[in-house]
């Protein structure tokens, strides 16, 4: 027996035996659901046959009668509940064979090489990970036309194959070797999902997480809630048995999927891990420092995975850690395999904004869809401006003294308010008697109310399109993955007034703005970007020393008594 065969039959043979744990678990509960039936004919019988006369045996077989009927009808509406509860699936972009059909045939012969049932569809996630998810359950509608003529044929009454998700970044960034050789132990994975029993596991253990989930929901009704209550209380206790023979289960399949995949693109999988790391890396910094700050401003970047091919370069080409890395761009991308790779860009970048800003399901006035072309003008530049009449607003509730600059009598669209110059808010934060917190404070509220007012609203069936991806997942707040923790005052602060130096430079010093693909917003001036701001501006905000910044500005050329413009 060869080391690779050894490894999936081990890992095969303990799934086995974890499912059949689970499934003993589930034909315990039901022992103990019709045990007072079963009592309860036995006394009849005995009854009947003369073994107990009148009396107080008698009585008993009557009160165990009626225990009998009340825990099966008890038992039933609990079976009803989870078998009808439905279970959560990921949010995704489903990909049809029609639209990716060099896809569709990479997977096919994949699941051909492995000898084992391909993916009955693919689908697309915003996120750098890549699984196989059931959605047998009629609430799971397919996403993709089923994978024919792969692997073993399954026999009738077989589980259907489940559906293969991979993760959005992985096609832009990968090549086409790289990307068959990180699916081929998830692709894998199928062949433990088609044994019965496994299948029946997987079944068992989704639908009573479901039906907690069920439990948990808002809105019901006095009665509905008491056996909602009581039937997630039934669930959590089975899940509770289940727990360690469900994760051990797991453990075993994907051991089974790796040693099944060993013999398949195995010296190439080394690499393509790395290359799965370093994917990770640009995504979450694409997310968290370029796509955010579009979001905030009620703007999607359309093209995150073209991003992230971009930030990954600019990666290599600062960290040497990457060096090399971009010499694999002249390979064939693995992004090729979709017909059109612009709109499955697009609708898996709409679904990254909504998983982990809360966007709405579709575009709108306020909410647009912004390329990287125009990221600099509609991101940047909006972004500064409302920040910095934000900051002027605040300034302005709290009665901080105007500062004229001279020659300047008025600035049309400042409504009779104080003139907003740089120098204004520099001049308060380094009078001696000044306490930022009070002003990061009120920047905090304004920035809740600002944030609460753009706010979309409670998320409802009604309220989402028609095959919306969020429709299955169930009725969580969005976002579902909040990117960032909620910022501090004084965090808040200094971004503000960061902003307004941006706005200054702009206005005055012939400043433009830009983009970093590893940083977000950049302030270009004289063509090259300036990261040294951050310092000054904190030694301003938190020390009240205003000297640093007062050097920068001036080696940049900034005029801090030049009124800038607001949104």
């Amino acid at each position: 027996m060869s080391g690779t065969g050894s490894v999936e039959e081990l890992g095969a043979h303990a799934a086995r035996d974890g499912a059949a744990a689970l499934l003993r678990v589930r034909s315990r509960a039901t022992a103990l659901a019709i045990l007072p039936a079963a009592a309860s004919v036995v006394l009849l019988v005995a009854r009947a046959q003369g073994h107990i006369g009148p009396g107080a045996w008698s009585t008993v077989s009557w009160v165990v009668t009626a225990v009998a009927v009340v825990v099966l009808l008890t038992a039933a509406a609990v079976a009803l509940a989870v078998a009808r509860a439905r279970p959560a699936v990921s949010p995704t972009v489903p990909l049809t064979e029609a639209a990716a059909p060099d896809l569709y045939r990479l997977v096919r012969d994949l699941a051909d090489r492995l000898d084992v049932p391909a993916p009955s569809a693919i689908a697309l996630t915003p996120d750098c990970d890549s699984w196989l998810e059931d959605r047998t359950h009629p609430a799971a509608q397919p996403t993709g036309k089923v994978l024919k003529g792969a692997g073993p044929r399954r026999g009738r009454g077989a589980p259907e194959a489940p559906v293969l998700v991979i993760g959005s970044p992985f096609l832009w960034w990968m090549r086409v070797a790289e990307l068959r050789a990180v699916l081929a132990p998830v692709v894998a994975g199928t062949g433990p999902s088609a044994h019965p029993d496994i299948a029946a596991a997987r079944r068992f253990v989704r639908g009573l997480d479901a039906a907690v989930a069920d439990a948990a929901l808002p809105g019901q009704g006095a009665v509905r809630r008491v056996s909602s209550a009581f039937t997630g209380w039934i669930a959590r206790m089975l899940l509770r048995g289940c727990r360690g023979h469900a994760a051990e289960m797991e453990r075993a399949v994907a051991a089974a999927a790796s040693g099944r995949a060993q013999d398949v693109d195995y010296g190439l999988r080394i690499t393509a891990q790395e290359q799965v790391g370093l994917a990770y890396a640009g995504w979450d910094r694409l997310l968290t420092r370029v796509a955010l700050p579009a979001w905030r401003m009620g703007r999607w970047p359309s093209r995150l995975d073209a991003g992230v091919v971009s930030a990954l370069t600019e990666l290599s080409r600062r960290d040497r850690l990457a060096d090399g890395f971009t010499s694999r761009l002249g390979e064939r991308p693995a992004c090729d395999l979709i017909e059109e790779p612009g709109a499955a860009d697009e609708a898996a970048s709409l679904l990254a904004a909504r998983l982990f800003h809360g966007g709405p399901a579709e575009p709108g006035p306020g909410w647009a869809p912004v390329d990287w072309q125009q990221y600099p003008e509609e991101v940047v530049d909006r972004k500064w401006r409302a920040e910095a009449a934000r900051l002027h607003r605040v300034l302005d509730a709290m009665g901080v003294a105007r500062t004229v600059p001279v020659g300047v009598r008025d600035v049309p669209g400042t409504g009779g308010s104080a003139v907003p110059t740089l120098a204004r808010v520099i001049d308060h934060l380094a009078a001696p008697d000044v306490d930022s917190e009070v002003l990061a404070a009120g920047i905090g509220a304004a920035v809740a109310r600002d944030e609460e007012a753009a706010a979309p609203g409670p998320r409802t069936g009604a309220s989402l399109p028609a095959g919306d991806p969020l429709d299955l997942w169930g009725p969580v707040p969005l976002p579902l993955f909040p990117l960032q923790p909620p910022r501090t005052g004084t965090e808040l602060l200094t971004d503000h007034v960061v902003a307004m130096v941006c706005c200054a430079a702009v206005d005055t010093a012939g400043a433009a703005p830009g983009l970093d693909w590893l940083d977000g917003p950049a302030l270009l001036v004289d063509g090259g970007r300036r990261s040294d701001l951050g310092a000054p501006v904190l030694s301003l905000v938190e020390d009240g020393d205003a000297e640093p910044l007062r050097a920068w500005l001036t080696s940049v050329g900034v005029r801090t008594d030049k009124p800038v413009r607001l949104d």
